[in-house]
């Protein structure tokens, strides 16, 4: 199969060849920009020409470039948190100059609450972007007082979660299966530990982290709603580093070090719970087998062969145990591996290859004896190569450009069940498919005040055998579709494919050196599926491919947005609106059997969506004092034949209102109290509007075959913390080492916040002539104080 034909790679090579010719007699300053006290590259540094708007931001890598006429200049660096430095240069031929910046002697997480430049918010062109560092994830209020990436994502405008023990996040009204997570550039498909209180990412290990909710990049596809670009440290390469803490739930530690100063590192991160090795002594189960925990390991090494090349290895493996007892129970785990190569073709033609593989399976047995059990296990693997280049132009034109091939093995379920040992296999078949992408952009500079980046992504989707194929018959709506036909495919055999163009837009305007108006447009595709119908995504749910029978998802999104900075970049204010439209969301059938069914897609139903809201933002960024305060306004509707009469119903992420409040605040150097509340409106449930008693016995019913017809009361929380630092001298020296104490109350005031409510018959089987009573029942998944402590420590 051909994914990229020879035609779009000549029309790349002419256009490269037709802008080289542009910006002849002019010359290229171009390097690394690098932390000077363990070399890690800096993510997003300036670099700017002292008097003028011309400049360069460093990449992902720390690599910058800027083309100038010949003459005298001086150039400025600068990053958050870092000295700035001046350099003047006499440019006449092209120069490769690598900095190494030093951090400014007052300790900045003090004071500010970001690593980006303070007004970046309103110079940079893209809009619905959020940005958090390591050190502002570490201050954010945690369960448990772990830091943690994806509750801390949640604090977000637009970012939400339908309840405690919900894994993954939803934005923008997308569900989780909508977000692409990627550590390294390596999909994530399950991004929660213990059923979503915590993530799979360490943060020792977390370097930048980026969630696109709107405004997408074009070298970014394949889900329809959201982007989180996660980038690991690379390891200092100048001296050993050693940190971690122990807490109330489970202990990490990282160590990086140099391998060869200066031109290789490494840094290797491990966590692990062990709430089952202290309660064993005191629970049954766990004396008998049982498990409770989970643990994962975080590596990455890279080796600088010359000026020009660099390679990285980085690595995941993780996972979770629930075991009953030695026989039974489930798991479920993620690995990664990434391979990448950076090569600097020419100062302005900046290469990155990665080779990708990612794995996600889990594991569910049950049964007491080998006589009688039930085994299931499933799993979604992908191979991934991308090419990506980046173009420095001119100090205008930043241009990108490349590709990617993937190939996905689906297995939805291998199973046996035994039962009086005779064994009963009911696995269903693997499914195969392919994606491929060709991706170019433009990031420009327009005029003082106006900036642009523009791009299109082609995608293409096929499925191929081996393999059964189903043709499905059409019924009345909403019914469970019968099977009409079936043939076997053969290895390789094309069974249906698709293509897409994709266009992105995103333009700022500056009003003034305080304010900016942007506005973007993205479409994206989505060409597999998370199957479930549940209020929240679990271990459990299935990926599944386009296929014959299911088309891909389709998302178009615009958004409108202002920027204002006040009291000289101290207060940040911002607010968005966004539509969103989707075709082909995946839906089901009432009473849709969805696990371990060969023919689950006669089960499914295609709907379009719409969603649209103002996030509202303001942020302080300096000063003892710092924190946010967001409040989304949105609304998220589906609508579906055979659904609800056919009419729009909220989807199970619906939340009409959603408000987050952050707030830090320091003492002293020593002590600083950090909290987090939370308002967020119940989330739509389908409940029964009447009820039927036959012979004493209660049968709720739905008689208006509608979807998602009342919510849950509101979920509110307030969480606080308080971090005592340790001495920084002891008998009148320095340490050595840092640590720091962290007593956090999770749910102060004990709220229930109800995760699910139903309705049960209440009591027996009441007297002939008696009215059968009922109840209601609240499911809270934390319904009291959680108090913790941890001691984290670093040399």
């Amino acid at each position: 199969m051909r994914f990229f034909s020879h035609k779009g790679l000549l029309s790349l090579f002419f256009l490269f060849v037709a802008f080289q010719g542009i910006a002849q007699g002019n010359f290229t300053i171009s390097g690394y920009l690098k932390d000077a006290s363990d070399g890690e590259s800096l993510i997003g540094a300036t670099v700017v020409v002292e008097g003028s708007t011309q400049g360069a931001i460093s990449n992902t890598y720390g690599f910058y470039s800027l083309t100038l006429p010949q003459g005298e200049y001086t150039l400025v660096y600068s990053y958050l948190g870092y000295l700035t430095q001046k350099m003047p240069i006499s440019l006449n031929s092209n120069q490769s100059i690598d900095v190494e910046m030093r951090l400014e002697g007052k300790e900045l997480e003090e004071v500010v609450i970001t690593s980006e430049a303070l007004d970046e918010n309103i110079t940079r062109i893209g809009m619905s972007v959020e940005k958090l560092d390591a050190r502002t994830i570490k201050k954010i209020p945690a369960f448990l007082g772990e830091a943690d990436v994806i509750n801390s994502i949640r604090t977000l405008p637009g970012v939400s979660t339908v309840g405690e023990g919900a894994s993954g996040f939803n934005v923008r009204g997308g569900g989780v299966g909508q977000n692409l997570v990627l550590l390294d550039e390596a999909p994530v498909y399950n991004s929660s530990h213990m059923l979503g209180f915590f993530s799979v990412f360490n943060p020792d290990a977390v370097k930048d982290l980026k969630l696109y909710k709107g405004g997408i990049p074009a070298r970014y596809g394949g889900r329809i709603s959201s982007i989180l670009d996660i980038q690991m440290k690379e390891g200092s390469t100048k001296k050993l580093g050693v940190q971690g803490g122990v807490g109330t739930i489970f202990s990490r530690i990282a160590v990086d070090a140099p391998i060869v100063k200066d031109k290789s590192s490494f840094i290797l991160a491990a966590r692990r719970s062990y709430i089952d090795v202290i309660a064993r002594p005191f629970v049954d189960v766990l004396s008998d087998g049982g498990a409770l925990n989970f643990y994962d390991i975080t590596g990455k090494v890279n080796y600088k062969f010359s000026d020009k090349d660099r390679i990285y290895l980085s690595g995941y493996t993780g996972r979770d145990n629930f075991k009953f007892d030695a026989n039974q129970g489930f798991s479920w785990g993620n690995s990664t591996l990434t391979f990448r190569w950076n090569h600097l073709m020419s100062s302005r033609l900046f290469m990155n290859i990665s080779a990708i593989y990612a794995d996600y399976d889990y594991k569910l047995e049950f049964g007491d004896t080998p006589s009688d059990k039930f085994d299931w296990k499933s799993r979604i693997r992908t191979i991934t190569v991308k090419p990506d280049f980046s173009w420095y132009l001119n100090a205008k034109n930043e241009i990108s450009f490349g590709g990617e091939i993937i190939r996905y093995d689906f297995n939805p379920a291998d199973a046996t069940t035994v039962s009086s040992n005779q064994e009963t296999n009911i696995s269903l078949d693997e499914r195969f498919s392919y994606e491929g992408a060709l991706y170019v952009s433009n990031k420009q500079t327009l005029g003082t005040r106006l900036s642009a980046e523009y791009g299109l992504r082609w995608s293409m989707f096929s499925y191929v055998g081996p393999g059964t194929i189903y043709e499905y018959g059409d019924v009345e709506p909403g019914k469970r579709r019968p099977v009409v036909n079936s043939y076997e495919a053969e290895s390789g055999e094309v069974v249906s494919s698709f293509n897409n163009f994709e266009p992105r837009l995103a333009i700022r305007y500056k009003i003034n050196e305080y304010s900016s108006i942007k506005a973007s447009y993205n479409r994206m595709a989505q060409y597999i599926h998370l199957i479930s119908n549940r209020t929240a995504s679990i271990p459990l749910d299935v990926w599944n491919p386009s296929t014959n029978n299911i088309d891909p998802q389709i998302g178009d999104q615009i958004a409108l947005g202002y920027f204002r900075n006040l009291k000289n970049n101290e207060y940040e204010v911002s607010v968005e609106g966004y539509y969103k439209q989707t075709q082909n969301q995946v839906e089901y059938i009432d009473g849709a059997d969805l696990l371990i069914n060969e023919f689950l897609e006669g089960d499914l139903l295609s709907g379009e969506g719409r969603a649209y809201g103002l996030e509202f933002l303001v942020k302080k960024q300096k000063g003892k004092l710092t924190g946010w305060a967001s409040y989304t306004l949105a609304k998220t509707e589906l609508k579906t034949e055979g659904i609800n009469n056919g009419t729009w119903y909220p989807t199970r992420f619906d939340q009409r209102h959603n408000l987050k409040l952050t707030v830090i605040y320091n003492f002293n150097e020593r002590w600083s109290l950090s909290s987090n509340f939370a308002f967020i409106s119940g989330t739509p449930s389908t409940w029964p509007t009447d009820r039927y008693e036959v012979q004493g016995y209660l049968i709720p019913h739905n008689g208006n075959n509608s979807r998602n017809n009342l919510r849950i009361p509101a979920y509110h929380r307030l969480d606080v913390s308080v971090t005592l630092k340790g001495k920084k001298e002891k008998k009148g020296k320095p340490r050595k080492n840092e640590d720091y104490w962290v007593f956090g109350v999770y749910n102060l005031y004990g709220r229930e916040n109800p995760f699910s409510i139903y309705f049960t018959q209440q009591g027996g089987r009441p007297a002939m002539g008696q009215p059968v009573p009922s109840t209601g029942v609240q499911v809270a998944i934390i319904g009291s104080i959680v108090p913790a402590f941890s001691y984290n420590f670093k040399f």
